[in-house]
């Protein structure tokens, strides 16, 4: 589920943290010092627990979506990349401010957690990583807090957004159980979530237990089941539009169960004196049914010479991935434990313990395995089916497949799979099981007036990704047999199910990250005493140890490799993945940091229009084992000007420290569609089509990205400026709050690479210079590229191998915004208690500073030289492209009277512009705003045999709309794929 599942008004209840709460013996985020009152400074969002429960949310993944200051949420379970490169299954992200994945500090109970282990290429296309949002023991918070602020000085790397700190019950005394069931309409998606918690004080109350877990079922969602992820084919959704009829709508998979083949050497043949490929041996299977057929092989099944064209009769040809029924949201078995405890060992001395479990498992299906270009696959001659094979086996026996009537020599000719989609193996299942544990153990007290405190914790995470896939190895011996069950892709015979599993591999990657701390802290309320009050004090050093392993199958990583049988070459030995080493790395941390909070003005003071004046000073240290130091300072202060008006600020330094795939990672291989534009440009020329937005040129291109050892940490500065405004409203009229805070992040040496897409635009603009981008690695232009190519003045270009790149650090990047919140609440009245509250995110600017490379690009576009339908990433604004809205809104209005309880909840996400559908002009596709609504009804029970008991039903969209229409027919990122949702809930307290 995710945001537009959300069931009540909860979350945009969320509250500014104020006096009363930042002054109370608790830690609120953004500042160490116990009991001080310097979070009048900081814009500090709390959310409580009854705001949690009533959100209805199950999963870390919906508590963060209906946040507006979240951006998308880039790592989910609906974004199922088509390999194990990519974080996949039970997964949620965190993107404050949208600074990017790995910006924002994650801490449980004020320290830090450890990352899920597997990456995923982020905006820049370099692998990150993020706390597993999922793997939050919703139920058993007692608040949320989330600093809208760079926070590095006092809690170390990655807090350039801001942190997330999330705030588990302790002391509970009692218990409670809930159970929901819910589904959304017109589809199969049924949901169950049991959750409970129980706690007991014991050793005459000196100690406490508290024990909490949930459980999650869900039984997923399949493509066909609505109509905006029915078809890869997008076309029909874009009647009426502009965008009617384009071609780049398409996204039929141009790899199919009709072979394209070339005869190895690209030998040409002619069959009864018609060619039957083209100059360069190329020829493709197709139905008989089609146009062009230059010879039947049986089972409706004739060759036609040349590639499979991209346009014409050949379009209808392509793989609708979608229709077939593959998985938007997978299939999901997800538990989640927990366990706090602490016991008073003297009236000064606690000791303190935590220990948290996590583990999902997931099933979902993809598209079946499909031949990738760069990765060649060979029919032998001796195949039994092959239609230009041997005349006679080596046992003996004629070939009764052979077409007679061709030139092809008597010993046959072994045919090179160009692209093959393996539609027989069924679709490609991929089974995800992750899992996290967290140990803590401390001790805390008071000497001298000074809290201290110390605790060492180990926490890891796996993830465990497997696959089906078929090993070349086995598909070449199959390919090779002179029998029937040879393996057969020609379609004039049925594979026979022994035949397929003899080719069957699982092909599992395994990631693990660690976490090892150790921290030692003193506070002090009261250090000394100024004119304004007493001076607070904190300080503290840490030290961890960091690992990632990111283990690839044994036939990947070159354990178990394959031997190409013409070449000799060794290769990966699976059919769609080209070698990827594993990477391991591990790095030690230690950090010291000291923070003060001055008052330097108070009210007694009587100073006119300053009540009070309250600084945050703060610095940190840490030294990494990889690449050095780094030092970090902070500056906040808040102004009461009179009560209910202040104004506050802060500047900051933080930084985000490279991850460990970054530096560590020798080869990655990733697979991405990109568009290789000279052959846009040669089509244009050439007259197939008027302009680029015509061009059907997408492909997979591979990109060898390669890791970089001597990155350096992204560094940001911070400002902020707020007002908070809490005016006296006379007695019995209730609180109102109103916030708003401008804020800017300026990010310096952004890690990043050049992108293969923006390769292939050099290399466009180069080749129609009579050069070339040495970083495009193609293969020799065949007879149908130098078709492509005549009477354009182009020299012909080969089809895309790969595409080298490096990690390396890039440009800056400005993003500035405003937030606003507004809550309001009654008291008690004869018809009930109110809460309404407003919480909105406007950014004022996104810009990216684009590298030397980039914006050599940039500026042959302005000159004219790059067709303007061609996107070029990495620089620019990023205002409203894509993921990036200008406004994210949501409020919610909650009624109480007596046992009942009403609740609605709006969310708002604002236009953006689709960067994948653009027109002639340069103009993008707009994905429409969009508001959803939700709504529920509770009735709590206080009398008789139900007493303690609370059911709830509520609707989660309310209004059933449908996600805005964008290329790839909804944007999972910032959208539910679900329409209106039911649901009901059964709790008792006991």
């Amino acid at each position: 589920m995710s945001w537009a599942a959300l069931g009540s008004a909860g979350i945009a209840m969320a509250q500014e943290a104020t006096e009363d709460e930042a002054s109370a013996e608790i830690v609120v985020v953004g500042s160490q010092i116990k009991g001080a009152k310097i979070n009048e400074a900081l814009p500090v969002t709390v959310v409580s627990t009854d705001e949690i429960r009533n959100s209805a949310a199950v999963s870390g993944d919906e508590l963060f979506r209906s946040i507006p200051q979240f951006g998308d949420v880039q790592f989910n379970s609906q974004y199922l990349p088509g390999s194990s490169n990519g974080a996949r299954g039970d997964i949620g992200s965190l993107d404050l401010r949208s600074l990017g994945i790995g910006n924002t500090l994650v801490l449980l109970n004020g320290r830090r957690v450890v990352a899920h282990p597997t990456s995923q290429a982020n905006d820049q296309l370099v692998p990150v990583l993020s706390y597993n949002t999922n793997a939050i023991p919703v139920n058993g918070l007692e608040r949320l807090e989330v600093l809208r602020d760079g926070a590095a000085a006092i809690y170390g790397a990655d807090a350039v957004a801001g942190v997330v700190n999330t705030v588990l019950k302790t002391d509970y005394q009692g218990a409670e159980l809930s159970l929901q069931y819910g589904g959304a309409e017109g589809t199969g998606l049924r949901e169950f979530n049991g959750n409970g918690v129980i706690g007991t004080n014991f050793a005459e109350n000196r100690g406490n237990i508290t024990l909490f877990g949930s459980y999650d079922h869900g039984t997923g969602l399949e493509s066909t089941e609505q109509y905006f992820t029915a078809s890869s084919d997008k076309r029909d959704l874009f009647d009426g539009t502009r965008f009617e009829g384009a071609t780049s709508l398409d996204g039929r998979s141009t790899t199919t169960p009709f072979a394209n083949l070339r005869t190895y050497g690209n030998r040409a043949v002619i069959y009864n004196r018609t060619a039957l490929t083209n100059a360069s041996g190329q020829f493709h299977l197709q139905p008989t049914s089609s146009t062009g057929c230059v010879a039947t092989v049986g089972n409706d099944r004739c060759i036609q010479n040349g590639a499979m064209a991209t346009a014409g009769a050949d379009r209808d040809l392509r793989y609708d991935t979608q229709a077939q029924g593959v998985s938007i949201m997978p299939r999901l078995n997800r538990i989640n434990l927990f366990m706090t405890g602490h016991y008073d060992l003297s009236d000064d001395v606690s000791f303190f313990t935590e220990a948290g479990f996590y583990r999902s498992k997931t099933k979902a299906q993809q598209s079946p395995v499909a031949t990738l270009s760069s990765i060649p696959v060979y029919v032998p001659a001796s195949n039994y089916w092959n239609p230009l094979g041997q005349a006679v086996f080596a046992n003996g026996t004629a070939n009764p497949n052979r077409l007679a009537g061709t030139n092809a020599p008597t010993s046959g000719l072994p045919l090179t799979i160009n692209n093959y989609l393996f539609e027989d193996f069924g679709p490609m299942n991929i089974t995800v099981t992750n899992q996290q544990f967290r140990l803590l153990a401390g001790l805390r007290g008071e000497y001298k007036g000074f809290n201290w405190e110390s605790a060492v914790s180990y926490s890891e995470a796996w993830a465990r990704d497997v696959s089906d896939n078929i090993s070349r190895t086995k598909l070449q011996e199959y390919l090779a047999r002179s029998t029937p069950d040879a393996y057969n892709i020609f379609g004039t015979s049925v594979n026979s199910q022994s035949t397929i599993d003899a080719m069957r591999e699982d092909l599992t990657r395994y990631t693990k990250s660690t976490l090892a701390t150790y921290d030692f802290r003193v506070s002090k309320a009261d250090l000394f005493t100024l004119p304004g009050g007493n001076v607070g004090f904190a300080a503290g050093i840490e030290a961890r140890r960091e690992t990632q392993l990111d283990d690839r199958d044994p036939r990947i990583d070159g354990t178990i490799t394959y031997t190409d049988p013409l070449t000799g070459a060794a290769a990966g030995d699976f059919v769609n993945s080209a070698l990827n080493s594993d990477t391991s790395g591990h790095r030690e941390v230690f950090g010291a940091y000291a923070e003060f909070a001055v008052p330097v003005i108070s009210p007694e003071m009587e100073i006119p229009l300053v009540q009070a004046f309250n600084v945050q000073l703060a610095g940190r240290y840490e030294h990494y084992s990889d690449f050095g130091d780094v030092a970090v300072p902070k500056v906040a202060a808040a102004w009461d000007v009179v009560r209910g008006i202040r104004f506050r600020g802060s500047w900051a330094k933080s930084f985000r420290a490279p991850n460990l795939e970054q530096t560590n990672a020798t080869v990655v291989t990733r697979a991405n569609t990109r568009t290789d534009w000279i052959m846009c440009e040669a089509d244009e020329l050439a007259g197939r089509i008027t302009n680029f937005s015509q061009c059907s040129r997408a492909q997979i291109t591979s990109a060898r990205r390669s890791g970089n050892p001597d990155l350096k940490p992204e560094r940001a500065k911070t400002l902020s400026f707020g007002v908070v405004l809490e005016p006296p409203l006379p007695e019995g009229v209730g609180n109102l709050t109103f916030t708003a805070d401008w804020w800017r992040v300026r990010q310096t040496g952004l890690v990043g690479i050049f992108g293969e897409g923006n390769a292939l635009i050099l290399d466009y603009l180069l080749r129609k210079e009579g050069s070339s981008n040495p970083n495009v690695i193609r293969a020799t232009p065949t007879a149908s590229d130098d078709e492509a190519f005549a009477g354009t003045g182009l020299t012909p270009a080969g089809e895309v191998l790969y595409v080298l790149d490096q990690y390396t650090n890039l440009q800056p990047q400005t993003v500035k915004g405003l937030d606003f919140n507004l809550t309001y609440r009654t008291p008690e009245t004869g018809i009930g208690r109110f809460n309404l509250a407003v919480n909105a995110s406007h950014f004022l600017k996104y810009y990216q500073e684009p590298s030397p490379g980039i914006a050599a690009l940039l500026a042959a576009q302005d000159a004219g030289d790059i067709d303007a339908a061609v996107n070029i990433s990495g620089g620019r604004s990023l205002l409203q492209l894509d993921r990036k809205p200008k406004w994210r809104g949501s409020a919610s209005l909650t009624w109480t009277l007596n046992n009942v309880t009403v609740g609605a909840f709006a969310q708002y996400t604002g236009k953006v512009y689709d960067t994948s559908l653009i027109d002639s002009d340069g103009d993008y596709w707009a994905v429409k705003a969009t508001t959803t609504a939700n709504l529920y009804a509770q009735y709590r029970f206080t009398q008789g045999s139900l007493d303690g008991t609370s059911v709830r039903l509520g609707v989660r969209n309310l209004f059933d709309k449908a996600p805005p229409l964008s290329s790839s027919g909804y944007q999972g990122q910032l959208y539910s794929p679900l329409r209106r949702y039911w649901y009901l809930n059964i709790s008792h307290k006991f």
